[in-house]
């Protein structure tokens, strides 16, 4: 029967296009803002921050900390923004909230991780290095 309706040239609907309607393509903002952020986050060091570090770069000290700064502020941004599309994109409207979660946990888990593990800003020492 499929294969008729393609000959005679008739429009088919997808049985799953209700699964696609559910997400608006905007949604992905907030979690490529919160991925941009982790890496600004990471990229600078502690050493960076304090201003112990050999070179001073291209700001310097002051520079480092802008740039964690802004890179904080996407982040808490990005968490504030999943929090919005979740609320008024799926809590309010009364639809299915599970792809409103996901983009919150997305944003959640990216935010919580800077917090919890700093993994280049923080001062490793490991047993295959040679101590000083």
């Amino acid at each position: 029967e499929l294969s008729n309706k393609i000959n005679d040239g008739q429009e088919v609907k997808p049985l799953e296009t209700s699964r696609l309607e559910q997400m608006n393509h905007a949604f992905h903002t907030c979690g490529v803002f919160s991925t941009i952020a982790f890496f600004m986050i990471n990229a600078v060091s502690n050493g960076q921050v304090r201003g112990d570090t050999y070179g001073e770069g291209c700001m310097g000290r002051t520079g480092a900390r802008l740039w964690l700064f802004i890179g904080f502020m996407m982040m808490f941004g990005s968490l504030i923004g999943s929090i919005w599309i979740l609320f008024g994109g799926y809590v309010v409207p009364k639809k299915e909230v599970a792809p409103g979660l996901a983009v919150f946990f997305q944003n959640a888990f990216i935010f919580f991780r800077n917090l919890v593990f700093p993994s280049s800003r923080s001062k490793r020492i490991h047993p295959s290095s040679p101590r000083k």
